[in-house]
């Protein structure tokens, strides 16, 4: 079974930053867009960035400027840097493998918790 692992999750007072990582497994990091999503209470699951096969990174309009996905294929490891975060990034915050072979299905992390005190 495949396994996302998430940390950097927490509470942070609005105007702060955190920065989530997420670890996959070689095999499944290597052939996929790696990205984040985000669940507000509810609300649906929405995207926040993903890296693209060869078209840079993808971002949400409402985290344009404040937030950044970097890819580091050494560690396996994606980030999303957040920086002067709203109460309204408040969420449960969730790493996403989609791999480039149709064939092979999406892989999800649990869950990081993410809350912007105002």
């Amino acid at each position: 079974q495949v396994q996302l692992a998430e940390s950097g999750g927490g509470l942070v007072q609005a105007g702060g930053s955190l920065r989530l990582s997420c670890v996959a497994p070689i095999s499944i990091f290597s052939i996929s867009n790696m990205g984040w999503y985000r669940q507000a209470p509810g609300k649906q699951r929405e995207l926040v960035a993903t890296t693209t096969r060869g078209a840079g990174m993808v971002y949400a309009d409402a985290v344009k400027g404040r937030f950044t996905l970097s890819r580091d294929n050494a560690k396996n490891t994606v980030y999303l840097q957040m920086n002067s975060l709203k109460p309204e990034d408040t969420a449960v915050y969730y790493c996403k493998a989609d791999p480039w072979v149709r064939a092979l299905s999406d892989y999800w992390g649990q869950g990081t918790q993410v809350t912007v005190s105002s």
